[in-house]
């Protein structure tokens, strides 16, 4: 089988492989589609860690192709979506409910094979049924999605709450629709992307603002701005030091920042510790999606979270090399491989 190989840092390819077999608790997946991360091109610069040689790809769904000895709730021919991350249940962190910050974590198409190829081998414990009716395409936002879910839970979001979304990527715009969701009133997208924008209108921002413009940040905490005082969540979804650094001085005094881009492994941003304890803005971190991942699928199952105007491109494997080792184009949200088409 075919399949999208990182073999050191900056070197990538599409090669022939063995087709692998499921073992003891384990599924077989024919891959039908699997999104192109931001984290997949960290992965590809060093600048996030990793186990090479391995297949990339860690947001993806497909169809159950062969069930392993003791696997007892998938059968052959279900579609399914995948939660890349495989705590190990048995070190504190796990014991304390925080299966995210396992000791012991593994995650697919970071440490063990993953989507970008014709077939990946999971544990059935990772695996989530989807209907059979959904866009299998559509299946592979389930874990993004998931991710940004437990960043709402972290932001603790109140009925007409104000937010502020820094960022208008594939993350920006799925938070943008979890926190109208989540009883928002005011959700303000700041991209400087005008098309982005106007997508952000259209899924659920009550405004859109270009951090390019004039007077922008404090044009808009101002006392004639959109959010006089600042927001009550301001939640970072690009992952750039830049609105980082800015995110705390949009948010109101007692108000919450939540960090969910992600930045290169020892990037550092300036942030000034008086400034939070004075005005006691929280700042909090989100990690991947401890017991998110089934709320995801039904939540675009449902059709409450739109996802098709989210894709930019599919691409077959042949693509997928150039397309993970190169910024993504202009414009692009998120770029699906298909393995199916070529």
């Amino acid at each position: 089988m075919r399949a999208v190989r990182l073999e050191a840092t900056g070197r990538l390819h599409l090669q022939e492989v063995e087709k692998p077999l499921p073992g003891g608790g384990e599924l077989l997946i024919r891959i039908e589609a699997c999104g192109i991360c931001g984290t997949d091109r960290h992965l590809f610069h060093g600048e996030f860690p990793a186990s090479p040689p391995v297949t990339l790809g860690h947001e993806f769904t497909g169809i159950v192709e062969q069930v392993g000895p003791g696997v007892g709730g998938f059968r052959e021919g279900m579609r399914i979506t995948v939660d890349p991350n495989i705590a190990c249940g048995r070190c504190p962190q796990c014991q304390r409910g925080k299966i995210n910050l396992c000791e012991n974590l593994q995650a697919i198409g970071i440490h063990r094979d993953g989507g970008f190829a014709e077939h990946a081998v999971i544990p059935e414990k990772q695996a989530f049924a989807l209907p059979d009716d959904i866009d299998p395409v559509h299946g592979a936002f389930c874990e993004p999605l998931a991710c940004c879910l437990h960043g709402i839970d972290l932001a603790g979001i109140k009925t007409g709450a104000s937010v502020v979304v820094l960022g208008g990527g594939v993350i920006g715009l799925l938070v943008v629709q979890l926190a109208r969701l989540a009883g928002a009133t005011d959700v303000l997208l700041v991209t400087r992307s005008a098309d982005k924008r106007r997508l952000g209108e259209t899924l659920g921002a009550t405004a859109s603002i270009d951090p390019g413009s004039g007077g922008f940040p404090q044009g808009l905490i101002s006392a004639d701005g959109l959010l006089p005082g600042g927001a009550d969540v301001v939640i970072e979804c690009a992952g750039v030091r830049e609105t980082i650094e800015q995110a705390p001085s949009l948010a109101r005094s007692g108000g919450t920042v939540v960090i969910l881009g992600v930045m290169p492994k020892g990037a550092k941003v300036s942030i000034e510790p008086f400034d939070l304890l004075f005005r006691e803005v929280s700042l909090i971190s989100s990690f991947i999606n401890p017991f998110t991942h089934r709320r995801a699928a039904d939540l675009i199952v449902s059709g409450a979270i739109k996802v098709e105007p989210l894709i930019s491109r599919r691409i077959g494997l042949r693509e997928a090399v150039e397309a993970i080792s190169n910024p993504a184009r202009p414009g692009e949200i998120r770029a699906l491989v298909l393995p199916g088409l070529g």
